[in-house]
């Protein structure tokens, strides 16, 4: 059995969606400083790096991530690999999904990772309407990609979140997946569980796992 963690770290460093909040970790206590342990301090928003979307993302008075159910964050899972000249994903690159109840898609965004400095980058593959619609009438729970957005960056009224979410579809973001070769998985995903705000999404430490064995998941 061989794990993969397919989180991206959050650091200083990590790229941020254009007008989302930055990311800022320091020492709140030190024991260098005298203190009696070490306290780090996180601040950053709910969408930094590794990161699900709830539907109250875009959908105001749905369900919020701490009501997320657990079984669509966890269970098998297929790694989708697109074409790195793909932009736009449309339905006819997402292949045969019959049955598949989570989808990742691997794209040339994985490559962003390697250079954080960066920054953010608009120019990130997506998936289209008509692709989010194939999806959700396919009964799959979860979606994800490795890039910060499923979206079309400044896509108007944002259509292909609101697709997924009004059916409850958790959207799963910025996963990375370099090292990851196409197939089918096991995915633990495991955001925070937290009650506050608007409860929108949240950072999530993800992995995926593969029997080396037969290459199938178990």
């Amino acid at each position: 059995m061989q794990i993969y963690d397919i989180t991206v770290a959050i650091s200083s460093e990590t790229p941020i969606y254009k007008g989302d909040p930055g990311v800022e970790i320091t020492a709140f206590k030190a024991i260098a400083n005298g203190a009696t342990a070490n306290v780090s301090q996180l601040a950053f928003g709910a969408h930094t790096g590794t990161h699900v979307d709830a539907p109250n993302h875009f959908i105001d008075g749905t369900k919020r991530v701490h009501e997320l159910d657990p079984q669509k964050l966890m269970g098998l899972c297929r790694v989708v690999e697109i074409a790195s000249d793909v932009i736009a994903i449309e339905p006819e690159h997402v292949g045969d999904i019959a049955g598949v109840e989570r989808v990742l898609f691997k794209t040339r965004n994985s490559e962003f990772w390697s250079t954080p400095e960066d920054g953010f980058r608009a120019d990130f593959t997506y998936i289209t309407p008509a692709t989010a619609t194939l999806l959700a009438d396919s009964g799959v729970v979860l979606v994800g990609i490795d890039y910060l957005s499923i979206e079309k960056s400044g896509s108007p009224g944002r259509p292909v979140h609101v697709t997924l979410l009004q059916n409850e579809i958790v959207i799963l973001e910025g996963v990375d997946l370099r090292n990851i070769e196409p197939g089918e998985y096991e995915l633990i995903c495991a955001p925070l569980k937290y009650d506050g705000a608007t409860g929108d999404g949240s950072p999530t430490r993800t992995f995926l796992i593969r029997n080396l064995i037969t290459g199938w998941t178990g």
